[in-house]
Protein backbone atom coordinates (compact mmCIF):
# COMPACT_ATOMS: atom_id res chain seq x y z
CA UNK A 1 0.00 0.00 0.00
CA UNK A 2 1.27 3.50 -0.52
CA UNK A 3 0.80 4.82 2.78
CA UNK A 4 2.92 7.79 2.69
CA UNK A 5 1.08 9.54 -0.41
CA UNK A 6 0.01 13.30 0.01
CA UNK A 7 -4.06 13.64 0.57
CA UNK A 8 -3.40 15.97 -2.21
CA UNK A 9 -1.39 14.10 -4.52
CA UNK A 10 -4.13 11.14 -4.31
CA UNK A 11 -7.39 13.41 -4.94
CA UNK A 12 -4.94 14.86 -8.46
CA UNK A 13 -4.46 10.90 -9.31
CA UNK A 14 -8.11 9.71 -9.14
CA UNK A 15 -9.53 12.97 -10.47
CA UNK A 16 -7.34 12.85 -13.83
CA UNK A 17 -7.99 8.78 -14.33
CA UNK A 18 -4.33 7.47 -13.60
CA UNK A 19 -3.11 9.58 -16.27
CA UNK A 20 0.30 8.39 -15.65
CA UNK A 21 -0.34 4.90 -15.96
CA UNK A 22 0.99 3.14 -18.94
CA UNK A 23 -1.78 0.98 -21.05
CA UNK A 24 -1.08 -2.89 -20.82
CA UNK A 25 0.19 -4.59 -24.50
CA UNK A 26 -3.25 -6.31 -25.62
CA UNK A 27 -3.37 -10.06 -26.37
CA UNK A 28 -3.74 -11.57 -29.84
CA UNK A 29 -7.02 -13.27 -27.94
CA UNK A 30 -10.65 -11.61 -29.40
CA UNK A 31 -13.39 -11.18 -27.02
CA UNK A 32 -16.66 -11.85 -29.63
CA UNK A 33 -19.06 -9.95 -27.11
CA UNK A 34 -16.49 -7.18 -26.64
CA UNK A 35 -17.03 -5.21 -30.10
CA UNK A 36 -19.03 -2.58 -30.78
CA UNK A 37 -21.87 -4.62 -31.98
CA UNK A 38 -22.78 -5.90 -29.05
CA UNK A 39 -21.43 -3.51 -26.79
CA UNK A 40 -24.12 -0.93 -28.59
CA UNK A 41 -26.59 -3.32 -28.52
CA UNK A 42 -26.14 -3.16 -24.87
CA UNK A 43 -26.19 0.24 -24.32
CA UNK A 44 -28.99 0.67 -26.22
CA UNK A 45 -30.94 -1.87 -24.35
CA UNK A 46 -29.80 -0.10 -21.08
CA UNK A 47 -30.67 3.52 -22.01
CA UNK A 48 -34.04 1.91 -22.83
CA UNK A 49 -33.90 0.00 -19.54
CA UNK A 50 -33.42 3.39 -17.59
CA UNK A 51 -35.60 5.57 -19.38
CA UNK A 52 -38.52 3.59 -17.79
CA UNK A 53 -37.62 4.94 -14.09
CA UNK A 54 -35.86 5.15 -11.10
CA UNK A 55 -36.92 2.09 -9.40
CA UNK A 56 -34.01 -1.06 -8.39
CA UNK A 57 -36.17 -3.39 -11.07
CA UNK A 58 -39.30 -5.11 -11.49
CA UNK A 59 -39.78 -6.57 -8.03
CA UNK A 60 -38.96 -3.32 -6.86
CA UNK A 61 -41.39 -0.62 -5.78
CA UNK A 62 -38.89 1.90 -4.09
CA UNK A 63 -36.23 3.85 -5.29
CA UNK A 64 -33.30 2.90 -3.77
CA UNK A 65 -30.22 5.17 -2.80
CA UNK A 66 -27.59 2.70 -3.38
CA UNK A 67 -28.69 1.36 -6.93
CA UNK A 68 -29.57 4.98 -8.11
CA UNK A 69 -25.64 6.04 -7.44
CA UNK A 70 -24.86 3.11 -9.75
CA UNK A 71 -27.15 4.32 -12.70
CA UNK A 72 -27.35 7.97 -12.08
CA UNK A 73 -24.67 8.23 -14.86
CA UNK A 74 -26.84 7.08 -17.48
CA UNK A 75 -29.79 8.53 -16.52
CA UNK A 76 -28.37 11.86 -16.87
CA UNK A 77 -28.27 10.96 -20.12
CA UNK A 78 -31.35 9.59 -21.08
CA UNK A 79 -34.03 11.19 -18.12
CA UNK A 80 -35.05 14.74 -17.87
CA UNK A 81 -32.80 16.46 -15.25
CA UNK A 82 -35.64 17.82 -12.89
CA UNK A 83 -36.84 14.46 -12.41
CA UNK A 84 -33.41 13.07 -11.30
CA UNK A 85 -33.05 16.12 -9.08
CA UNK A 86 -36.23 15.43 -7.21
CA UNK A 87 -35.59 11.93 -6.76
CA UNK A 88 -32.41 13.14 -5.63
CA UNK A 89 -34.16 15.58 -3.05
CA UNK A 90 -36.32 13.28 -1.68
CA UNK A 91 -33.64 11.51 -0.08
CA UNK A 92 -33.37 14.45 2.16
CA UNK A 93 -36.65 15.19 2.74
CA UNK A 94 -36.68 11.77 4.19
CA UNK A 95 -33.61 12.34 5.95
CA UNK A 96 -33.54 11.76 10.06
CA UNK A 97 -33.09 14.09 12.85
CA UNK A 98 -30.02 12.80 13.44
CA UNK A 99 -29.00 13.18 9.81
CA UNK A 100 -28.86 9.48 8.74
CA UNK A 101 -30.01 8.94 5.16
CA UNK A 102 -33.00 5.89 4.11
CA UNK A 103 -32.32 3.18 1.54
CA UNK A 104 -35.10 3.84 -0.34
CA UNK A 105 -39.16 5.03 -0.25
CA UNK A 106 -41.99 3.53 -1.72
CA UNK A 107 -45.69 4.89 -2.28
CA UNK A 108 -47.57 4.18 0.56
CA UNK A 109 -50.24 1.87 -1.40
CA UNK A 110 -47.16 -0.10 -2.67
CA UNK A 111 -45.56 -0.72 0.94
CA UNK A 112 -45.80 -4.60 2.75
CA UNK A 113 -46.47 -5.00 5.79
CA UNK A 114 -43.04 -6.55 6.74
CA UNK A 115 -40.50 -4.05 8.20
CA UNK A 116 -40.53 -0.66 9.66
CA UNK A 117 -41.55 2.55 7.75
CA UNK A 118 -40.52 5.93 8.00
CA UNK A 119 -43.14 8.76 7.38
CA UNK A 120 -42.39 12.73 6.02
CA UNK A 121 -44.95 15.18 6.12
CA UNK A 122 -42.56 16.63 3.38
CA UNK A 123 -43.04 13.89 1.16
CA UNK A 124 -46.96 12.97 1.95
CA UNK A 125 -48.25 9.38 -0.12
CA UNK A 126 -44.41 7.83 0.32
CA UNK A 127 -42.78 5.47 2.90
CA UNK A 128 -38.92 5.81 3.58
CA UNK A 129 -37.20 2.69 4.90
CA UNK A 130 -33.93 1.73 6.06
CA UNK A 131 -31.64 -1.62 6.59
CA UNK A 132 -29.32 -0.56 9.33
CA UNK A 133 -27.53 -3.53 8.99
CA UNK A 134 -25.21 -1.57 6.21
CA UNK A 135 -23.31 1.93 6.20
CA UNK A 136 -23.55 3.32 2.94
CA UNK A 137 -26.70 5.29 2.75
CA UNK A 138 -25.25 8.39 3.25
CA UNK A 139 -22.31 8.02 1.25
CA UNK A 140 -24.39 6.49 -2.03
CA UNK A 141 -26.64 9.51 -1.56
CA UNK A 142 -23.03 11.90 -1.56
CA UNK A 143 -21.77 10.29 -4.46
CA UNK A 144 -24.84 10.26 -6.62
CA UNK A 145 -25.12 14.13 -5.75
CA UNK A 146 -21.99 14.58 -7.06
CA UNK A 147 -21.88 12.85 -9.75
CA UNK A 148 -25.48 14.64 -11.11
CA UNK A 149 -23.44 18.05 -10.84
CA UNK A 150 -20.76 16.75 -12.68
CA UNK A 151 -22.72 15.48 -15.93
CA UNK A 152 -25.59 18.29 -15.84
CA UNK A 153 -23.51 20.92 -14.27
CA UNK A 154 -26.62 21.80 -12.40
CA UNK A 155 -24.60 23.17 -8.98
CA UNK A 156 -28.28 25.26 -7.87
CA UNK A 157 -28.83 21.88 -6.45
CA UNK A 158 -26.77 22.45 -3.51
CA UNK A 159 -28.37 25.63 -2.95
CA UNK A 160 -31.84 23.84 -2.70
CA UNK A 161 -33.62 24.13 1.08
CA UNK A 162 -34.96 21.17 2.50
CA UNK A 163 -36.37 21.37 6.11
CA UNK A 164 -35.12 24.83 6.54
CA UNK A 165 -31.66 23.71 5.72
CA UNK A 166 -29.36 23.76 2.56
CA UNK A 167 -29.02 20.64 0.66
CA UNK A 168 -25.14 21.19 1.31
CA UNK A 169 -25.90 21.69 4.69
CA UNK A 170 -27.86 18.27 4.77
CA UNK A 171 -25.06 16.57 2.68
CA UNK A 172 -22.41 17.42 5.74
CA UNK A 173 -25.29 16.98 8.33
CA UNK A 174 -24.99 13.03 6.67
CA UNK A 175 -21.62 12.95 6.95
CA UNK A 176 -21.72 13.77 10.47
CA UNK A 177 -24.19 10.99 11.37
CA UNK A 178 -21.22 8.58 10.25
CA UNK A 179 -18.68 10.52 12.56
CA UNK A 180 -20.70 10.34 15.47
CA UNK A 181 -23.36 7.32 15.35
CA UNK A 182 -20.83 4.75 13.06
CA UNK A 183 -17.01 5.65 13.84
CA UNK A 184 -15.44 3.51 16.34
CA UNK A 185 -12.49 5.35 18.10
CA UNK A 186 -10.72 2.74 18.60
CA UNK A 187 -9.55 1.63 15.26
CA UNK A 188 -11.07 5.56 13.25
CA UNK A 189 -12.99 3.66 10.48
CA UNK A 190 -16.62 3.54 10.11
CA UNK A 191 -18.71 0.51 11.40
CA UNK A 192 -21.84 -1.41 10.44
CA UNK A 193 -23.07 -4.84 10.97
CA UNK A 194 -21.81 -8.41 10.10
CA UNK A 195 -22.40 -8.43 6.62
CA UNK A 196 -21.13 -10.43 3.67
CA UNK A 197 -19.19 -8.24 1.63
CA UNK A 198 -21.14 -5.25 0.54
CA UNK A 199 -24.13 -7.00 1.27
CA UNK A 200 -27.40 -5.57 3.41
CA UNK A 201 -28.07 -8.96 5.28
CA UNK A 202 -26.49 -9.66 8.71
CA UNK A 203 -26.02 -13.58 9.75
CA UNK A 204 -28.11 -13.10 13.31
CA UNK A 205 -32.53 -13.71 13.16
CA UNK A 206 -34.94 -13.59 10.95
CA UNK A 207 -34.56 -11.36 7.43
CA UNK A 208 -31.72 -9.71 9.16
CA UNK A 209 -31.53 -6.54 7.79
CA UNK A 210 -31.98 -4.55 11.29
CA UNK A 211 -29.70 -3.91 13.76
CA UNK A 212 -30.73 -5.45 17.00
CA UNK A 213 -29.49 -6.85 20.36
CA UNK A 214 -28.12 -9.89 18.31
CA UNK A 215 -25.75 -7.99 15.93
CA UNK A 216 -21.77 -8.49 15.95
CA UNK A 217 -20.90 -5.31 14.76
CA UNK A 218 -17.77 -5.01 12.73
CA UNK A 219 -15.51 -2.60 10.38
CA UNK A 220 -15.08 -3.75 6.59
CA UNK A 221 -13.92 -2.24 3.30
CA UNK A 222 -16.60 -2.12 1.61
CA UNK A 223 -18.37 1.29 3.85
CA UNK A 224 -15.25 2.81 4.56
CA UNK A 225 -13.85 2.67 0.80
CA UNK A 226 -17.68 3.98 0.13
CA UNK A 227 -16.88 7.02 2.80
CA UNK A 228 -13.76 7.74 0.93
CA UNK A 229 -15.30 8.17 -2.01
CA UNK A 230 -17.73 10.11 -0.91
CA UNK A 231 -15.28 12.55 1.86
CA UNK A 232 -13.67 13.13 -2.19
CA UNK A 233 -16.92 13.62 -3.68
CA UNK A 234 -18.17 16.16 -1.08
CA UNK A 235 -14.92 18.46 -0.99
CA UNK A 236 -14.88 18.70 -4.90
CA UNK A 237 -18.43 19.67 -5.61
CA UNK A 238 -19.38 21.26 -1.96
CA UNK A 239 -17.74 24.66 -2.46
CA UNK A 240 -16.50 23.93 1.27
CA UNK A 241 -15.04 27.01 3.23
CA UNK A 242 -11.64 26.66 4.79
CA UNK A 243 -12.59 25.53 7.90
CA UNK A 244 -14.65 22.68 5.99
CA UNK A 245 -12.42 21.82 4.08
CA UNK A 246 -9.56 20.83 6.75
CA UNK A 247 -12.11 18.97 8.73
CA UNK A 248 -12.69 16.72 5.87
CA UNK A 249 -9.21 16.57 4.22
CA UNK A 250 -8.57 15.79 8.08
CA UNK A 251 -10.99 12.94 8.09
CA UNK A 252 -10.10 11.76 5.34
CA UNK A 253 -6.44 10.89 5.57
CA UNK A 254 -6.95 9.77 8.58
CA UNK A 255 -9.64 6.72 7.53
CA UNK A 256 -7.23 6.25 4.63
CA UNK A 257 -4.53 5.44 6.82
CA UNK A 258 -6.59 3.81 9.48
CA UNK A 259 -7.81 1.47 6.61
CA UNK A 260 -4.39 0.46 5.17
CA UNK A 261 -3.12 0.02 9.23
CA UNK A 262 -6.07 -2.08 9.97
CA UNK A 263 -7.80 -3.72 7.17
CA UNK A 264 -5.22 -4.50 4.41
CA UNK A 265 -3.01 -7.76 4.43
CA UNK A 266 -0.31 -7.15 3.71
CA UNK A 267 0.70 -10.85 3.76
CA UNK A 268 -2.08 -11.88 1.90
CA UNK A 269 -2.24 -8.96 -0.20
CA UNK A 270 -5.83 -8.79 0.01
CA UNK A 271 -8.55 -7.01 2.67
CA UNK A 272 -9.39 -8.79 5.82
CA UNK A 273 -13.53 -9.20 5.90
CA UNK A 274 -13.76 -7.98 9.24
CA UNK A 275 -12.74 -6.30 11.99
CA UNK A 276 -14.94 -7.42 15.09
CA UNK A 277 -15.99 -4.46 17.80
CA UNK A 278 -18.05 -7.55 19.60
CA UNK A 279 -17.46 -11.02 18.39
CA UNK A 280 -17.89 -12.95 15.44
CA UNK A 281 -21.12 -14.54 14.77
CA UNK A 282 -19.20 -17.21 12.65
CA UNK A 283 -18.34 -20.57 14.11
CA UNK A 284 -14.18 -21.13 15.08
CA UNK A 285 -13.90 -23.97 12.80
CA UNK A 286 -14.87 -21.32 9.59
CA UNK A 287 -11.53 -19.59 8.66
CA UNK A 288 -13.32 -16.22 7.56
CA UNK A 289 -9.64 -14.91 6.91
CA UNK A 290 -9.51 -16.41 3.79
CA UNK A 291 -12.57 -15.46 2.07
CA UNK A 292 -11.65 -12.68 -0.68
CA UNK A 293 -14.45 -9.62 -1.08
CA UNK A 294 -14.38 -9.10 -4.75
CA UNK A 295 -17.23 -6.14 -4.53
CA UNK A 296 -15.22 -4.20 -1.43
CA UNK A 297 -12.16 -4.97 -3.20
CA UNK A 298 -13.50 -2.96 -6.54
CA UNK A 299 -14.78 0.01 -4.58
CA UNK A 300 -11.74 0.20 -2.73
CA UNK A 301 -9.74 0.45 -5.74
CA UNK A 302 -12.20 2.90 -6.89
CA UNK A 303 -11.10 5.16 -3.88
CA UNK A 304 -7.30 5.11 -5.31
CA UNK A 305 -6.58 2.30 -2.47
CA UNK A 306 -3.70 0.37 -4.34
CA UNK A 307 -1.48 0.51 -7.01
CA UNK A 308 -1.74 -0.40 -10.69
CA UNK A 309 0.80 -3.68 -9.51
CA UNK A 310 -1.76 -4.46 -6.74
CA UNK A 311 -5.28 -3.83 -9.41
CA UNK A 312 -3.66 -6.11 -11.36
CA UNK A 313 -2.80 -9.01 -8.38
CA UNK A 314 -6.26 -8.32 -7.29
CA UNK A 315 -7.94 -9.31 -10.66
CA UNK A 316 -6.02 -12.20 -11.06
CA UNK A 317 -7.07 -13.53 -7.46
CA UNK A 318 -10.72 -13.13 -8.91
CA UNK A 319 -9.97 -14.85 -11.89
CA UNK A 320 -8.58 -17.85 -9.85
CA UNK A 321 -11.35 -17.52 -7.81
CA UNK A 322 -14.57 -17.65 -10.38
CA UNK A 323 -11.98 -21.00 -11.45
CA UNK A 324 -12.29 -22.27 -8.22
CA UNK A 325 -15.95 -21.51 -7.81
CA UNK A 326 -16.87 -22.59 -11.21
CA UNK A 327 -18.20 -19.63 -11.65
CA UNK A 328 -19.42 -17.21 -14.60
CA UNK A 329 -17.63 -13.96 -13.77
CA UNK A 330 -15.75 -11.84 -11.62
CA UNK A 331 -19.31 -10.10 -10.18
CA UNK A 332 -18.79 -13.40 -8.01
CA UNK A 333 -19.60 -11.67 -4.56
CA UNK A 334 -16.72 -13.44 -2.37
CA UNK A 335 -14.60 -16.75 -1.82
CA UNK A 336 -14.68 -18.87 -0.49
CA UNK A 337 -18.27 -18.75 0.50
CA UNK A 338 -19.89 -18.89 4.42
CA UNK A 339 -20.74 -22.46 5.33
CA UNK A 340 -24.69 -23.29 4.92
CA UNK A 341 -26.67 -22.39 7.85
CA UNK A 342 -24.07 -19.44 9.07
CA UNK A 343 -26.68 -17.40 8.02
CA UNK A 344 -30.27 -17.50 9.01
CA UNK A 345 -31.57 -15.99 6.63
CA UNK A 346 -32.53 -18.97 3.86
CA UNK A 347 -31.62 -16.82 0.70
CA UNK A 348 -28.43 -16.78 2.33
CA UNK A 349 -26.82 -20.34 1.29
CA UNK A 350 -23.63 -20.89 -0.29
CA UNK A 351 -23.31 -19.40 -4.05
CA UNK A 352 -26.89 -17.69 -3.55
CA UNK A 353 -27.61 -14.05 -2.96
CA UNK A 354 -24.79 -12.01 -0.96
CA UNK A 355 -22.43 -15.30 -0.33
CA UNK A 356 -21.09 -16.35 -3.65
CA UNK A 357 -23.62 -14.59 -6.16
CA UNK A 358 -22.42 -13.57 -9.25
CA UNK A 359 -23.77 -9.62 -9.39
CA UNK A 360 -22.77 -7.71 -12.68
CA UNK A 361 -23.59 -4.74 -10.42
CA UNK A 362 -20.06 -4.96 -8.62
CA UNK A 363 -18.14 -6.87 -11.43
CA UNK A 364 -18.68 -4.49 -13.60
CA UNK A 365 -17.40 -1.21 -11.50
CA UNK A 366 -13.94 -3.67 -11.29
CA UNK A 367 -13.95 -3.66 -15.33
CA UNK A 368 -14.44 0.57 -15.19
CA UNK A 369 -11.40 0.41 -12.57
CA UNK A 370 -9.61 -1.85 -14.92
CA UNK A 371 -9.86 0.86 -17.61
CA UNK A 372 -9.37 3.26 -15.03
CA UNK A 373 -5.74 1.65 -14.82
CA UNK A 374 -5.34 1.13 -18.28
CA UNK A 375 -5.43 -2.75 -17.65
CA UNK A 376 -7.54 -3.05 -21.05
CA UNK A 377 -6.76 -6.23 -21.71
CA UNK A 378 -7.91 -7.52 -18.40
CA UNK A 379 -11.11 -5.53 -18.68
CA UNK A 380 -12.17 -7.09 -21.92
CA UNK A 381 -12.03 -10.17 -20.77
CA UNK A 382 -13.50 -9.62 -17.67
CA UNK A 383 -16.50 -7.73 -19.49
CA UNK A 384 -17.24 -10.13 -22.41
CA UNK A 385 -18.76 -12.80 -20.09
CA UNK A 386 -20.93 -10.34 -18.41
CA UNK A 387 -22.16 -8.67 -22.04
CA UNK A 388 -22.89 -12.27 -23.33
CA UNK A 389 -25.38 -13.27 -20.95
CA UNK A 390 -26.98 -9.92 -21.26
CA UNK A 391 -27.90 -11.08 -24.55
CA UNK A 392 -28.49 -14.54 -23.82
CA UNK A 393 -30.92 -13.37 -21.61
CA UNK A 394 -32.50 -10.31 -23.28
CA UNK A 395 -32.58 -8.18 -20.40
CA UNK A 396 -30.33 -7.33 -17.00
CA UNK A 397 -30.78 -9.44 -14.05
CA UNK A 398 -29.94 -9.08 -10.84
CA UNK A 399 -27.72 -11.93 -9.93
CA UNK A 400 -26.46 -14.99 -11.34
CA UNK A 401 -25.69 -18.54 -9.84
CA UNK A 402 -22.29 -20.42 -10.75
CA UNK A 403 -23.68 -21.72 -13.11
CA UNK A 404 -24.99 -18.66 -15.03
CA UNK A 405 -28.34 -19.01 -14.39
CA UNK A 406 -29.88 -15.23 -14.04
CA UNK A 407 -32.04 -14.89 -10.57
CA UNK A 408 -34.15 -11.52 -9.17
CA UNK A 409 -35.13 -8.66 -10.62
CA UNK A 410 -34.86 -9.23 -14.63
CA UNK A 411 -34.89 -5.34 -15.45
CA UNK A 412 -32.24 -4.70 -12.95
CA UNK A 413 -31.08 -1.18 -13.63
CA UNK A 414 -28.03 -1.39 -11.13
CA UNK A 415 -26.85 -3.63 -13.64
CA UNK A 416 -27.58 -1.93 -17.00
CA UNK A 417 -25.98 1.48 -15.07
CA UNK A 418 -22.52 -0.50 -14.31
CA UNK A 419 -22.60 -1.84 -17.90
CA UNK A 420 -23.48 1.23 -19.51
CA UNK A 421 -20.66 3.24 -18.11
CA UNK A 422 -17.82 0.34 -17.99
CA UNK A 423 -18.79 0.40 -21.85
CA UNK A 424 -18.32 4.35 -22.48
CA UNK A 425 -14.78 4.01 -20.64
CA UNK A 426 -14.16 1.11 -22.41
CA UNK A 427 -14.69 3.38 -26.04
CA UNK A 428 -12.60 6.55 -24.56
CA UNK A 429 -9.34 4.31 -24.83
CA UNK A 430 -9.37 3.70 -28.62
Amino acid sequence: MNKNIALAALIVLGSQGISLAQETRLPAKEYKNVRPEVMNKVKTMAEELIKKGFTAGDGYGEVWIRDLNTFIELSCKVNDKSQIRKHLITFFQFQQPDGSILDGYIPSEKAGTEGKFYKSDLVPGFLGHKNTVETDQETSLIQAIAKYIRITGDKTILNDKVAGLTVKNQMERAMDFLMKERFNEKYGLIWGATTADWGDVQPEQGWGVVIDENTHRAIDIYDNAMFLIAMEDFMAVGDLSADQTRKWKGIYKNVRQNINKYLWDDQAQKYIPHVYLNGSPFPASFDESKVYYHGGTAVAIEAGLLTKKQVKEAYQKMQQNVKDAHAATIGLTLYPVYPAGTFQNKVMGPYSYQNGGDWTWFGGRMVTQLIRYNLLAEAKEALDPMLARVISNNGFYEWYTPDNKPKGSSSFRGEAGVLWTAINELEKKK
